[in-house]
């Protein structure tokens, strides 16, 4: 049987029935998901809206979740359900098929800034490590039909990742609500109900991190005091002060490569807080005869603050000298868990790192 909403307003002891209104159209629904994803019930961010598929064809919403997984929104308008659900099947067939670099294109090309940004301004985070290792399909409807509800039940018995959610309006005299109706709970047949990459990527080993030093701040005042910051924002702050005492890491100069390695000393500090050692002795960075300009050290918040970690360098190299081959490791992130085997084996190869105690 078709799904059906149905809303009643209690007056005592007197259930009385809801009016359900003329609205939604689809084209609204498109409208209100992109404007605010969390309607379908988890958090989401919107990465493409009219994606131009490679056979001309164009994809209503993708979204992607916390956990890097993707998500197809497919409209029903008017077509028949057999039409919106081979559109969608076809979708996931090509979106599954997308590497972490072509999701990410399609996302600045939607979004207008770095991928990274508006994950962590809607998950207070950084994006996993992985990016699409699986696949969820949603038809979206203003009314779901037997046919719809058929088609979606069978191919969900054989572990097809597909859904159906639909959204009625109903009216409470001057006001109206907008209700929503999954067509089956995320739990029923959850150990079929995702599609699984192929692809796996590479278990963190607990210590290694990449850094990214870059900016107005200079190299050579890292490597002589012993620190790498960052900050002037969430997004750069809060990832460097994430770093923990006794991780190994790995910075890269944006645009020019990887310049050293080094063991953290101790927790970041606010710039002008931050003492480092040089020459064996402890002394307060900011007095310093500093070459880099650290533009942020008197923001008001720590969000916007320069944070400063210390750091025993076990390997440095000059600018001038970067190393850097295609396929190293890049971020935007201030700091990150380095997990790529490709990136550590070649680092530790060029630096001449190969001992778990260096």
């Amino acid at each position: 049987m078709p799904v059906e909403m149905r809303m009643w307003r209690i007056d005592g002891d007197d259930p009385k029935p809801l009016t359900a209104a003329a609205l939604p159209t689809e084209s609204e629904l498109h409208e209100f998901l992109k404007k605010d994803p969390s309607l379908l019930g988890t958090a989401l961010l919107v990465i493409g809206s009219e994606v131009i598929t490679p056979f001309g064809k164009r994809l209503d919403l993708l979204a992607v979740d916390v956990d890097g997984n993707l998500h197809v929104l497919e409209l029903k308008r008017d077509r028949t359900p057999r039409e919106v659900v081979a559109q969608v099947l076809d979708y996931g067939s090509w979106i599954s098929t997308l590497s972490r670099d072509d999701v990410i294109d399609i996302a600045e090309k939607y979004l207008g800034q770095p991928f990274e940004a508006a994950f962590a301004e809607v998950f207070g985070g950084t994006p996993p490590d992985e990016l699409n290792g699986e696949l969820r399909l949603t038809v979206v409807a203003s009314a779901l039909d037997a046919s719809s509800e058929r088609i979606v039940t069978y191919l969900r018995n054989f572990g097809v990742p597909i859904n159906a959610v639909f959204f009625t309006y109903v009216e409470d005299d001057d006001r109206r609500y907008l209700a929503r109706s999954w067509l089956t709970t995320s739990d029923e047949g959850s150990s079929n109900s995702v599609a699984k990459s192929t692809s796996k990527r590479a278990t963190w080993n607990g210590r290694d991190w990449y850094v990214s030093f870059g900016g107005e701040r200079s190299w050579e005042d890292a490597r002589k005091y012993g620190f790498v910051s960052a900050g002037g924002g969430k997004f750069y702050s809060q990832t460097i002060r994430a770093l923990p005492e006794g991780a190994r890491i790995w910075v890269n100069i944006p645009q020019t490569g990887y310049v050293g390695v080094g063991t953290v000393l101790g927790p970041a500090q606010r710039f002008e807080d931050a003492r480092v050692v040089t020459n064996g002795m402890d002394v307060h960075l900011a007095s310093q005869p500093l070459e880099g300009g650290y533009t942020h050290q008197g923001a008001a918040t720590d969000d916007d603050a320069e944070w400063v970690v210390p750091i025993h360098w076990i390997r440095t190299v000059p600018r001038a000298d970067a190393y850097w081959t295609k396929g190293l490791f890049a971020n935007q992130n201030s700091a990150c868990k380095l997990r790529q085997e490709f990136t550590l084996e070649r680092l530790a190869e060029h630096f001449d790192v190969h001992s778990d105690n260096e």
